[in-house]
């Protein structure tokens, strides 16, 4: 394809964001926080200090921003000298970065990591961006290609690296109707670290130079589980007791009404039964609590420092950055996003915790994951709401087959590392330590 054609398809892409601007400015009006101004949204960052060095992360939103956390305190690590500037296209994301960024390196650089957010792909607010954001790398985390902003870093000498790269059979069939537009923005990639070899050959069919790409794995499975998070844990476990207890992390709208359908039938025959309900979207927390209370459970709410008692039904997770907490809390996991068609949510997490893991039939956007769970006879696949609560209820009756799939799941969490390592290495050829 020509540089004309590419060049060609941007343009029209850029016009057709400037006749929706209104649509999209509205979109994200409301993702907003009152430490970041919106004029961020048209690229008017505070210009970078003189002589101040930087490397730019972007990451969707805060699923995005937790996987990628592995990476971040690597890069940290790595580049203690580098202010590590990470933009989210939402609030969440910017919270969880926020969170991030108090934790302290492992160099003792407590204070490199900075959050903005990503602006808007408009080529004027693409290139404001880049003139002051002044990076040396630019990061890409999964599938957030952006043409603007690619041409723009191409424009002032900004390498850019996809990394854990991902393209979900969904997301390729979308993507190729715009094939000319995504050849442009993958020119400019100088290197993409893919997850999985399909997910290359679909980089590639897009227009991706089979030269500059490397299959690395996948981060997700570098998860690091700290000592902070372990410790949480075993105190909720304490507070908890011995009752039966299973969690539902990631949920969605729809998705809610079903798991305490399920929880509902499941204490008929487990009375003391404990839900840790924890939805996917902070702005979700007060109508999930509410379909608790209309399903006439029981309701305990984190946020509010509420603690379940004997006759809890639902523990309600309506905080930010503590699911590995509550996983690991938990005797069954069930990953949401997979009983309705979203896709599925991180099934790593979970296993990483030594806990058994569930999910509904919906695992496009972890399909290779899911098979290595498969093979490894580490997961547990239901079809419905009422499949979920029958296996709640065999595995609850089943403690050595709790036991079993527990040591299998961590077992191929720690088979699949290196993903990691091998990314860092890769970025080396792109800025030297």
């Amino acid at each position: 394809m020509s540089r004309g054609a590419r060049r060609g398809a941007r343009c029209l892409y850029s016009a057709a964001l400037y006749l929706l601007s209104p649509l999209i400015w509205q979109r994200v009006w409301r993702e907003q926080l009152p430490t970041h101004p919106r004029r961020e949204r048209l690229g008017l960052i505070a210009p970078a200090p003189a002589g101040e060095r930087r490397i730019w992360l972007h990451c969707a939103s805060v699923g995005e921003v937790q996987a990628a956390r592995p990476l971040i305190a690597a890069l940290r690590e790595r580049y203690p000298h580098h202010r590590l500037v990470v933009t989210t296209m939402t609030a969440t994301g910017a919270e969880r970065v926020a969170a991030l960024a108090r934790e302290p390196a492992a160099t003792g650089c407590d204070r490199n990591v900075s959050h903005h957010f990503v602006p808007l792909d408009f080529p004027g607010a693409a290139r404001r961006f880049l003139a002051r954001l002044r990076p040396e790398l630019a990061l890409v985390f999964e599938t957030e290609l952006w043409p603007n902003l690619l041409a723009a870093c191409a424009r002032v000498g900004v390498p850019v690296a996809v990394v854990n790269g991902r393209l979900s059979p969904r997301a390729f069939r979308r993507y190729r109707r715009i094939r000319p537009l995504l050849a442009g923005a993958l020119a400019q990639v100088a290197w993409l670290a893919a997850k999985s070899r399909p997910d290359a050959e679909r980089f590639r069919a897009l227009g991706m130079p089979a030269g500059r790409t490397t299959v690395v794995g996948s981060l997700k499975y570098d998860l690091a589980v700290s000592a902070e998070v372990l410790a949480a844990s075993q105190q909720l476990c304490r507070v908890l007791g011995p009752r039966p207890v299973w969690i539902a992390g990631s949920t969605h709208p729809g998705e809610e009404a079903l798991l305490l359908a399920a929880h509902a039938r499941l204490r008929r025959h487990y009375p003391e039964a404990l839900l840790i309900l924890v939805p996917r979207h902070p702005q979700r927390f007060d109508a999930v609590a509410a379909l608790c209370r209309e399903h006439d459970l029981p309701l305990a709410r984190r946020s509010q420092g509420e603690w379940p008692d004997a006759r809890t039904a639902v523990y309600l997770g309506d905080t930010m950055g503590e699911l590995l907490t509550l996983y690991g809390a938990a005797d069954l996991a069930f990953v949401g996003g997979s009983l309705v068609p979203i896709g599925g949510h991180n099934l790593l997490e979970p296993a990483a915790m030594g806990v058994p893991v569930l999910s509904g039939p919906w695992l496009a956007n972890f399909a290779d994951v899911a098979e290595t769970l498969r093979e490894a006879s580490a997961l547990v696949e239901v079809a419905d709401g009422e499949a979920l609560s029958e296996m709640l209820r065999r595995l609850f009756d089943d403690e050595p087959e709790r036991h079993r799939l527990a040591e299998a799941g961590q077992a191929v969490v720690a088979a699949n590392r290196g993903a990691l390592a091998r990314t860092i290495e890769g970025l080396k050829a792109l800025l030297p330590g």
